[in-house]
């Protein structure tokens, strides 16, 4: 009988730590052995692991990234694993600590140090499981690993001065601008988020050949390394990811103006706003939300589409004309565009000035905000924001009278979408363009992206519990925290599974989603909070029409739950309790 240890370090993911920290306990005891468990996450640090625990233990699993406490490990077995590896096959991952986990020499010749930073335009699921993903593989090399997430609460085990000093490489892994002024000089390798998931082993091996010092052109290099090179770059600074920053860094003016004004209703009625409420609470929430936060939306989004393109210096041309086109009535697309315009406009401002070195800090405080803020704003005044603004009125007039068929097919569009990658580009396309019709005050296709969102996760929780044996026990107990993150928005959720067999996953969950986003669209439920799933319903006004909108989430569950009843083959393992 072996005694081993793990450490579950999990970020906000802290449900899913709660279970595989439970499936490693059962897998132990069905093996006959036994097994410590330390969660870690956001909510802080459970059964935590005595000292001295090391004496006498076989081996220490290290699951997730982050802060997982290695130093007490010293000279013990160590194996490394991912948190979704470990909810899908538990047993698995422990028989591999026990047989084959290498012991972890802290200077082996050919280590390496590397850091990490890990993002994504929501800043949820993609990031934890992008640090995963780097971690698992740069620990099964031989390399010492660090990573920062990046997420929607902020840095999380950020990197010290001396990690990044005594790092040979930096991996970027992100689907939005990172301010690289932390690693002047360092080796920087970017990619997106993706390659980190999907084969992190890969992707380390290349970041430690292709990496480059941050702020140098590329080392030559022969064809097939330019050839392989060219589509990184285009993946790392392409208009899509500009565009994801700027969505990043406004999802939370939505959400705080979206949730301030539904609360500011149901304190004062629906003439809150109204000259003759001033003084009261509800006018107060009222100007907070909907003068406060939802006046920056669109200048946030223009601010940080040009500081992806042009750093800090784009921020303020794009904040300035972020602001003309919310003046001028183009909303969000003139928004998109005076981003666009100021980042590529302070970038080609920033290469082609050139001044004596001791005149150099001018740049970035006076010459290229003020330049830029000028072809910016004279751009949006005399060329772009009249066009932009008519086309984005006709726009809204359009969706606000849509009817019928109309409104069904772009329902079953936008829910579609949202189910197709599960966070991925088609997915993030759908949900930026029904969040910024937020500002037009367009809400249906926010109430259809949301609810078809939670649908794949909440779909795949069901069939877990109806339909057992289509699954294996593993995928059964990962069933749980999959509704969990359904009921909060998380489509990411449906991942593992689709992961595992797609051919037949993916299109249960597209034809559940795009139910949902029928229905909503066809019975007009609007949606005035672009996040936080079934926590938001209960707050009047937040969505209309809210029966409905619960028929249309549960019809699509359903859908989903019964589709991958007929799409999925049996497993013969799974003994039904």
């Amino acid at each position: 009988m072996a005694n081993m240890l793990a450490v579950i370090a999990a970020g906000d993911l802290s449900t899913q730590a709660v279970l595989a920290a439970e499936a490693l306990r059962k897998a132990a005891a069905a093996l006959g052995h036994t097994i410590q468990v330390e969660v870690r996450s956001s909510l802080g640090v459970r059964n935590t692991l005595p000292a001295g625990a090391a004496q006498g233990a076989q081996g220490v699993i290290l699951v997730g990234s982050g802060d997982l406490g290695e130093e007490r490990f010293a000279g013990l077995k160590r194996s490394a694993a991912a948190l979704d590896a470990v909810l899908r096959d538990a047993r698995a991952v422990l028989e591999q600590a026990l047989a084959t986990a290498p012991a972890q020499a802290p200077a082996q010749p050919g280590t390496k140090k590397i850091v990490a930073i890990t993002s994504c335009p929501t800043g949820i699921a993609h990031t934890f499981m992008a640090a995963e993903g780097i971690q698992q593989a740069a620990q099964a090399l031989g390399h010492a690993v660090r990573v920062e997430t990046q997420g929607s609460v902020g840095a999380r085990d950020t990197l010290t001065e001396q990690e990044i000093r005594e790092a040979d490489v930096v991996l970027i892994a992100a689907d939005t601008q990172v301010d690289l002024a932390r690693f002047a000089g360092k080796r920087v390798f970017k990619s997106g988020t993706k390659p980190a998931i999907n084969d992190g082993r890969a992707l380390v091996e290349r970041a430690l050949a292709e990496a480059q010092p941050h702020g140098a052109a590329p080392a030559p290099a022969d064809g097939v390394a330019a050839g392989k090179a060219e589509p990184a770059a285009a993946q790392r600074s392409g208009p899509y990811k500009h565009l994801m920053t700027g969505v990043s860094f406004m999802l939370p003016f939505v959400v705080t103006g979206g949730l301030l004004i539904a609360i500011a209703f149901a304190l004062g009625g629906i003439y809150v706003f109204e000259d003759s409420q001033q003084g009261t609470l509800g006018n107060a929430l009222f100007q907070i939300g909907a003068k406060g936060a939802f006046a920056l939306m669109v200048p946030a989004l223009a601010g940080y589409i040009a500081f992806s393109i042009a750093d800090r210096p784009g921020i303020t041309p794009g904040m300035v004309g972020g602001i003309l086109a919310a003046n001028l009535g183009a909303g969000f697309l003139g928004g998109i565009v005076a981003g666009f315009i100021a980042g590529y406009a302070t970038s080609f401002l920033n290469r082609n000035i050139k001044l004596h070195k001791n005149l150099e800090g001018l740049k970035p405080v006076l010459i290229l905000p003020l330049l830029g803020s000028l072809i910016t704003g004279l751009a949006m005044i005399y060329v772009v924001g009249a066009p932009v603004a008519e086309a984005l009125a006709t726009l809204s007039a359009w969706l606000k009278g849509m009817q019928g068929s109309s409104a069904i097919l772009l329902g079953l569009l936008i829910g579609a979408m949202m189910a197709f990658d599960m966070g991925g580009p088609v997915n993030k396309a759908a949900y930026a363009f029904s969040t910024g019709l937020i500002a037009s005050q367009v809400y249906t296709p926010m109430a259809a992206a949301m609810a078809a969102g939670m649908v794949p996760p909440l779909g795949i929780a069901l069939a877990t519990k109806l339909f057992a044996n289509r699954f294996t026990r593993e995928e059964r107990e990962a069933g749980n925290a999959a509704g969990i993150l359904g009921i909060a928005f998380i489509t990411e959720g449906a991942i593992p599974f689709a992961a595992r067999d797609p051919l037949r996953v993916i299109p249960a969950l597209v034809l559940g989603a795009a139910l949902t986003g029928a229905i909503s669209m066809g019975i007009g439920a609007e949606l005035k909070v672009p996040h936080g799933g079934i926590f938001v319903l209960p707050i009047p006004n937040a969505v209309t029409h809210l029966a409905g909108y619960v028929v249309a989430l549960v019809a699509g569950t359903v859908t989903t739950a019964v589709a991958l009843r007929f799409l999925k083959r049996p497993v013969s393992s799974v003994v039904t309790a």
